[in-house]
């Protein structure tokens, strides 16, 4: 079926050549990382951790956001996303690639990465990490490859995929729930060391998952015949309202718990990313405009009126996006290491190298993106036709 990806018109070969370029670029850029090190990034002796693995957190969420229409697709018979669910699949497969990407890239010597393998620690949350999202990936490509290729040959999926999708549902979770362990096991960061850091990574994540589906499905139906009918694009909606009214309040727990408590070690990361500490407040902006965008989303979403308005619910999915994007993909991860165990203050920033570095794993993502969906939406062609 990879060949279907080969056929396109002018538009099609114009993304994705642009896609290449920037895949290029980026991987020049990691050429010049690999030869001189992570000196080369904004990273440093108290930030050890920044924009990749940030985007690592946020894309974990993305790819587990798949269970979102596969769940009331399989365990509850809702036939309305049925068109989706391959949709999801694939979403989540080109999540997953990037997330390992991301931390390959953020490693100095990415070779290393086998020593998990060679050298196997069970009470590492990192091993098992690695587990849960190598398994992951090959859960959604045997599923998407065996229910595509059905589809193709209009017969019923074999009754051995049944276990395996609804294997993938639990797993879908525990993607996120491991990488929340990663950063909720370390005492030594206040930050982080809560209990509340899985649930609200997973509520994210049902959030900015689907709402990044249903943008990806407006453009492919603004492109294509594709529709998958108002009716599941509302359902969708109203997972991802729930959703983001539970992200907001998790955040509200938190910094209740840190204020009231009057305990400096939880307030300090916050008045770093809402006020600035000790003149620093790179992160201020961002955090305010990530917060304005998740409240005006969630005043959107729950108004009927606004929500099944279709131009409405594309602003407030972008905003749920760009919000939540802000909040993991730059805030959570940084704010965890301001001030350090010492009491210091090192503020970080991705350098132009990270940045080119890191919008070239992107769109590599995106490249797979367009030829899975192609790939699928040429498969429902030639059935309809």
């Amino acid at each position: 079926m990879l060949e279907k990806a080969l056929v396109g018109d002018k538009k099609y070969w114009t993304w994705v050549l642009f896609l290449m370029a920037i895949i290029t670029t980026g991987f020049l850029f990691y050429l010049r990382q690999l030869g001189y090190g992570l000196g080369i990034t904004g990273l440093s002796r108290d930030v050890t951790w920044g924009f990749y693995i940030a985007q690592f957190t946020f894309l974990v969420g993305v790819a587990a956001s798949a269970v979102m229409v596969v769940l009331p697709y399989y365990l509850h018979n809702y036939k309305m996303f049925g068109k989706m669910t391959i949709l999801g699949e694939f979403l989540a497969i080109s999540a997953v690639t990037m997330c390992i990407l991301f931390v390959t890239v953020d490693m100095g010597q990415p070779m290393r990465v086998f020593n998990m393998f060679l050298h196997p620690s069970p009470s590492s949350v990192l091993f098992w990490d690695t587990i849960v999202l190598s398994g992951y990936l090959l859960l959604n490509v045997i599923i998407s490859r065996v229910t595509l290729e059905s589809e193709r040959k209009g017969i019923k999926p074999p009754t051995w995929i049944k276990p395996i999708i609804i294997l993938s549902i639990p797993w879908a979770i525990s993607i996120h729930t491991v990488t929340a362990f990663i950063y909720s096991g370390l005492g030594g960061r206040p930050f982080w060391f809560t209990a509340i850091l899985t649930p609200r990574f997973l509520a994210s994540a049902f959030a900015s998952g689907p709402a990044f589906l249903l943008l990806v499905v407006f453009i492919v139906r603004k492109f294509t015949r594709f529709d998958p009918g108002r009716e599941p694009i509302q359902k969708l909606a109203q997972i991802i309202t729930y959703a983001m009214l539970l992200n907001l309040f998790f955040i509200l727990l938190e910094v209740f718990t840190a204020f009231y408590s009057r305990i400096p070690d939880h307030m300090t990361s916050f008045q770093y990313l809402f006020s600035g500490l000790d003149g620093h407040s790179k992160l201020v902006p961002w955090m305010w405009t990530s917060v304005t965008l998740g409240i005006l989303a969630a005043v959107l979403l729950v108004n009927p009126r606004t929500r099944q308005n279709e131009k409405w619910l594309i602003f407030a999915c972008v905003a749920v996006f760009v919000s939540i994007w802000i909040d993991k993909g730059i805030g959570m991860v940084v704010a965890g290491f301001v001030p350090s165990p010492l009491g210091a203050i090192t503020e970080y920033w991705p350098t132009f190298p990270e940045t080119m570095i890191t919008l070239g794993v992107y769109a590599l993502g995106f490249l797979l993106i367009t030829v899975f969906y192609k790939i699928a939406l040429s498969v429902r062609g030639e059935i309809s036709a």
